[in-house]
């Protein structure tokens, strides 16, 4: 609308000066030296204020995709509110990187101040972005009339977000402590300078290994710090909320039968304990079936939603984290599809009960690996590991997803 009129103003101005110079009165000249200036004035201003609008416009644009953004980064706790400044101003900078000449876009950058705050009220930590700037526009010729060279173009926003679970967490880990988990991975143990490192070729001196020299991590100890990258991520969920009402956890391990479990309870502190005490040189064989039948259990009893229910959650996320090395062998050396098939039936019965399954084959043999991925019935619920790295990657991918899942933004 604001362009019409404009058009529509220089319209009628070309036509009062076409009148002029038709003019044959003998006071054309006088009024032509008088009202050209003008003229030309006014048409300059109005294409400026026609590029000002513009530049207005876009300029809000970038900075409404700025503030909105870094809300939902801090909501979902992908960024603290000390990387919130540099976050916000680099994504406005670049939204009109294209758009602006090199002196506008380093007068933009010097400019920019995103400000952040932040309020907490119960379980709900609601955070405020307001992101402002501007840059200078160099103004046509005819606006010289006017005294005008240059005009700052100016503009700000603001975007808030919560950072609280629309629907609360429960989540069981099921974890692999069979014997193969006290296998070296290649990643040196530089805090010890000699240990025993358990290879599949030297097993059978268990326990009585002579300790080697360099000392490495087993996988046994590479699990306990990807499942404590992954209890440090669910933990921001409950940040700002002391009093745990958001987060659930529970955890079990096996061999070639379950171990007694850690049942399901509020924070990460149980489960964290649970898996930080699994044995430094595990033993025994593979069965997973009916560790993943207590977590199947665990998630769906009558119990777990009356626990949830009881802090106002009326309805929640459930997880499973089901990993191991190897593939069902119950406590013989030999793969049992029958476990397989019992394992899957769990599985099945799981996801249709609306639990997200992650599963992780960490040097897993091809049976392990084929029967984790049909266990998550989804790609990318799938991971491989093949050394230390890679599972904490995994499980900090998976933590990723668990956490955002589980977060709401309001804008």
């Amino acid at each position: 609308m604001i362009w019409d009129a404009l058009v529509k103003t220089v319209t009628q101005l070309l036509r009062a000066t076409r009148s002029l110079f038709e003019s044959r009165s003998g006071n054309f000249g006088m009024m032509t030296a008088i009202l050209l200036p003008v003229l030309l004035a006014a048409v300059g201003m109005s294409i400026d204020v026609a590029r000002l609008v513009n530049d207005k416009q876009r300029l809000r644009a970038s900075f409404d995709a700025a503030s909105l953004a870094t809300t939902s980064a801090l909501s979902a706790g992908t960024i603290t509110e000390s990387d919130a400044q540099s976050f916000a101003t680099k994504l406005a900078a670049g939204q009109l990187a294209a758009n602006l000449n090199a002196t506008q876009l380093a007068a933009l950058k010097s400019s920019l101040v995103a400000t952040v705050t932040s309020t907490t009220t119960g379980g709900t930590k609601t955070y405020s972005v307001k992101v402002t700037g501007g840059f200078s526009e160099n103004l046509t010729v005819f606006s010289l009339f006017m005294g005008a060279r240059t005009m700052t173009v100016r503009s700000s926003s603001q975007a808030s977000g919560a950072a609280k679970s629309t629907n609360a967490i429960s989540l069981y880990l099921v974890l692999d402590r069979s014997g193969s988990m006290s296998f070296v991975t290649d990643t040196i143990d530089s805090s010890k300078t000699r240990c025993q490192n358990y290879t599949s070729s030297n097993w059978g001196y268990y326990p009585n290994l002579n300790s080697t020299s360099p000392c490495y991590i087993n996988k046994i100890a590479s699990l306990k710090t990807a499942a404590a990258t992954l209890f440090d991520k669910l933990d921001t969920i409950e940040s700002s909320d002391t009093t745990n009402t958001i987060l659930r956890t529970g955890a079990v391990s096996f061999t070639d039968t379950q171990q007694t479990p850690s049942a399901m309870a509020w924070g990460t502190t149980a489960a964290r304990n649970y898996v930080t005490a699994l044995p430094a040189y595990p033993t025994g064989g593979t069965d997973m079936t009916d560790a993943m039948q207590t977590a199947y259990s665990g998630l769906t009893a009558a119990s777990e939603k009356a626990a949830q229910t009881s802090k106002g959650n009326t309805s929640f996320y459930k997880f499973i984290v089901l990993m191991t090395d190897g593939e069902n062998t119950g406590n013989s050396s030999n793969w049992n599809p029958a476990l397989d098939a019992e394992t899957l039936t769990t599985c099945t019965s799981a996801r249709a009960a609306g639990i997200t399954i992650y599963t992780v084959a960490y040097m897993a043999p091809a049976n392990g690996k084929a029967m984790l991925l049909s266990c998550a019935g989804d790609a990318s619920n799938y991971f491989t590991a093949d050394d230390m790295p890679s599972l904490v990657s995994a499980f900090t991918t998976i933590a990723a997803k668990v956490t955002q899942q589980a977060t709401r933004i309001t804008n």
